[in-house]
C-alpha cells in the first residue's frame, strides 16, 4: 500500500507514520496546496485545506491513501482557538475527516492572525525560536512542552485510520 501524506512538514509526516504503525506500507511525503489561504481562519477552511491536500496528495503521487493535515484558527466568544484537522481518501470512499484538540491562543497571538499575519512566523517571533512550525508547534510553546505538534496530528491520524480501519471491515462483510 502507498500512502502519500500532502506535506513535508515533519511533525505532519511523523504523525501519519504513527497513525498508520500498524499497516504495511510505503510512506512518500509531497509538497501540495491547501488551496485555502496560509492562515485558516475557521473549521470549515481548515478541514477544506486537509481534504484538498489529501486528494492532491493521492492524485499527485500516484498512491493507494491520500492524507492531509491542516492546522487553523476558529473563533468562539471566549477568544481564538488553535484547531487541526485531518482527512484520508482513496479512490474508492468519500473523504474521511477527524479534527483534534483545540486550546485558546494568548490575545497577543490572536491579534496578530486577526491581523493577517500567520501563526508560524508570529510563533517564531514570539518564541524567539526558529521553525517551530516544523518542531513542537505553538501547542509545545502553550503547553510548556506536554503536548507538541506531532501529537496533535498523531491524535487526528489515531481517528482517521480507526474510521478508516472501520470501513475497511465493514466493506469486507
Amino acid at each position: 500500500m502507498k500512502i502519500v501524506i500532502g506535506s513535508k512538514n515533519p511533525t505532519k509526516i511523523a504523525a501519519v507514520n504513527r497513525g498508520f504503525a500498524s499497516f504495511e506500507a510505503e510512506f512518500v511525503s509531497l509538497d501540495v496546496s491547501s488551496g485555502v489561504s496560509d492562515q485558516p481562519f475557521s473549521d470549515e477552511e481548515t478541514i477544506r485545506g486537509a481534504i484538498n491536500r489529501a486528494k492532491a496528495a493521492l492524485t499527485e503521487g500516484n498512491g493507494d491513501i491520500g492524507v492531509g493535515l491542516e492546522g487553523g484558527v476558529q473563533e468562539t466568544s471566549l477568544g481564538l482557538l488553535l484547531c487541526n484537522w485531518g482527512a484520508i481518501v482513496t479512490n474508492d470512499i468519500n473523504p474521511i475527516v477527524a479534527g483534534g484538540a483545540r486550546f485558546l491562543l494568548p490575545e497577543e497571538i490572536a491579534e496578530r492572525l486577526r491581523a493577517g499575519e500567520e501563526l508560524g512566523p508570529v510563533m517564531d517571533d514570539y518564541a524567539k525560536k526558529q521553525n517551530v512550525s516544523k518542531q513542537e508547534g505553538a501547542v509545545g510553546i502553550f503547553t510548556n512542552g506536554m503536548v507538541n505538534r506531532a501529537d496533535m496530528f498523531t491524535h487526528v491520524m489515531s481517528l482517521l485510520v480507526g474510521q478508516f480501519a472501520y470501513q475497511q471491515k465493514v466493506s469486507q462483510k
